[in-house]
């Protein structure tokens, strides 16, 4: 069962699960693979406790201190373990489903295997309602043109975004649906104003649509 909210004491040492190009959006799941023994043990101890861990994206240029404690994006989504499956060799299968955004304002002293740090809650900037009427409109509009060319799963857009009860958690699902560029994903994590938010992902559809179009052109031109 997810929490309500995260507790005070749940930001205070917040186990980190730095990885180099996953975002975690609120409401988003996110299934992961654990194998690092650092990692298996912050996920044995999160699973003994409220299950609350954070995903944080690693920065460019990781590689010669990954085993270490290489810098991380400051904004990070924190999830809950929603399910779970350890493998008899210690291995974990879990599902963490997002819950909110943070900051992480400091890293704690390494005295376990994982990181951990402090961190605080970003509170959403209050949208325009206006602008979030004017971009989910055209987002509808562009997805009809969009749509034939997605993947089945994702070509209703009623379906994908139902359940979301604001701006905010709207333009989440459609961001963890469709933005697969890291540096993008994380701009969008970081942006607290969801009108914002949708006018990005509305810019990044009317993109692929513009770029679909030469094609039909083509077709045309060929029938």
């Amino acid at each position: 069962m997810l929490p309500s909210e995260l507790e005070p004491a749940d930001l205070a040492e917040l186990s980190i699960f730095p990885l180099p190009n996953v975002t975690l959006f609120p409401g988003a799941a996110l299934p992961l693979h654990v194998f690092e023994p650092r990692y298996r043990e912050l996920t044995r101890e999160a699973l003994g406790s409220r299950k609350i861990l954070a995903v944080a994206r690693l920065q460019p240029g990781f590689e010669g201190d990954y085993a270490g404690r290489p810098a991380v994006f400051e904004v990070c989504g924190v999830g809950f373990i929603e399910q779970h499956q350890e493998r008899p060799d210690g291995r974990f299968d879990i599902l963490l489903r997002g819950l909110a955004r943070v900051r992480i304002v400091e890293e704690l002293p390494p005295l376990r295997s994982f990181r951990r740090v402090r961190a605080e809650l970003l509170a959403e900037r209050e949208a325009d309602q206006a602008l979030v009427s004017a971009w989910q409109q055209k987002l509808g509009s562009l997805w009809e043109l969009l749509s034939p060319h997605l993947p089945e799963q994702v070509r209703d857009l009623r379906a994908l975004t139902r359940g979301t009860e604001d701006a905010s958690a709207y333009a989440d699902r459609l961001a963890a649906a469709m933005v697969a560029d890291p540096d993008a994903s994380q701009q969008l994590l970081a942006e607290l104003d969801p009108a914002e938010r949708l006018r990005q992902l509305t810019a990044r559809v009317q993109e692929l649509v513009d770029a679909l179009a030469p094609r039909a052109a083509d077709g045309r031109a060929l029938n």
